[in-house]
């Protein structure tokens, strides 16, 4: 049987799932033939978000859900391929990105770790699995993040068209294509959705603002924005990264400390902006004008967007839907992109992106044989 097929999966900071998407690949150029979503069950969830923060056993739980995560990673690529109506011996590979649940690459030693056992994917799919993507790039003394930057160079950038593709996830981040592959550039800006999520699951169960409807009803306090945009990240030079160990709902807690007055959609208001602020002092720093189209959950989220479009107010903004791919998917299809590459022997980083010595060939073959 002719392989032709590459499978990308996708669990990212905000732990809303695991999306997995059948491509094929013209050059670069990518067709979405099936995608899928597979929901994290509720007890793997809760053992997940404890594994993203120090505690007891973490050994043990990490080597448990090592093994879960793959199991369900998995799960999804069977599921994708019976709703394809594709056989698994038409795949040239599966790349996986993995759950990240620590990514401390500013330490003197810096390290990423993402859980999801991809040998585990390849017993249980009969598909070879390309994995841990992240680790050459900081052994390279790179931040191993943000990856997708390559793959937006190579899919979305024009010639003479000023472009960022923004992000939005769990953490939020841009790519800048100014229309010169030598200056592309992209980094984490902060938070995406991840303290908007953690707040209405705390205060209202509710995994996520749908629409950003709880944060328009609230007003955003201007003094409690202002301390949240003093913390030191936000000033960083790139490139930078960051994730749940840095922005999380304990920390979440201790900035509130002095906000305790404000009602609840006031506070869900104030993370909104947040991110909405963040996400457009890096824009303008890049560039006053130009084009920015957003994937990712944010992208759905439309009083982010709206909020967005008043800061940006000379950008075109939109979703990667424009230039023909669902937002949902971008990252999925990134990840199979960069599986293409590996199996290619083509590099996957961008050096001027994550700060690495060179570019590498990056990710490892787990066989399914």
């Amino acid at each position: 049987m002719n392989k032709s097929y590459y499978i990308g999966l996708m669990s990212g900071t905000s732990m809303d799932g695991v999306d997995a998407v059948l491509v094929k690949f013209s050059g670069d150029t990518p067709s979405l033939i099936e995608h899928h979503s597979e929901d994290i069950p509720a007890a793997l969830l809760r053992n997940l978000q404890k594994l993203c923060l120090p505690g007891n056993d973490e050994i043990n739980r990490l080597g448990h859900l090592d093994r879960a995560v793959g199991k369900l990673f998995a799960k999804a690529v069977n599921v994708l391929l019976d709703k394809a109506g594709v056989d698994k011996l038409a795949v040239i590979a599966i790349g996986s990105h993995g759950q990240t649940v620590r990514h401390m690459p500013n330490l003197e030693m810096g390290f990423t770790l993402q859980i999801g056992d991809p040998n585990t994917i390849a017993a249980e799919t009969g598909i070879d699995v390309i994995a841990d993507f992240r680790r050459k790039d900081i052994a390279l003394g790179g931040q191993g993040a943000p990856l997708v930057p390559a793959f937006h160079q190579h899919v979305f950038a024009t010639p003479k068209h000023k472009r960022i593709i923004l992000n939005i996830g769990g953490i939020a981040n841009i790519t800048y294509l100014p229309g010169n592959t030598d200056a592309v550039t992209g980094f984490d800006t902060g938070p995406g959705n991840t303290l908007m999520d953690a707040w209405i699951q705390y205060q209202q169960e509710l995994p996520f603002d749908k629409d950003g409807a709880w944060a328009k009803a609230g007003t955003t306090d201007d003094k409690m924005l202002q301390h949240l945009l003093s913390h030191p990240y936000f000033a960083l030079n790139a490139p930078k990264s960051t994730g749940r160990e840095l922005f999380n709902q304990a920390w979440l807690e201790q900035q509130l400390a002095d906000f305790n007055h404000l009602s609840d959609a006031d506070i869900q208001s104030t993370l909104l902006d947040l991110t909405c602020f963040s996400i457009a002092n890096d824009t303008l720093a890049l560039s006053t004008a130009g084009e920015m189209y957003v994937c990712g959950g944010g992208a759905y989220n439309t009083e982010l967007m709206c909020r967005l479009k008043q800061l940006l107010p000379h950008y075109k903004i939109t979703t990667t839907a424009e230039l023909g791919i669902n937002p949902q998917w971008v990252e999925g299809i990134a990840f199979a992109w960069l599986a293409m590459r590996f199996h290619l022997g083509l590099p996957g980083n961008l050096p001027a992106v994550t700060g690495a010595s060179r570019t590498a060939l990056l990710g490892g073959k787990f066989s399914a044989l």
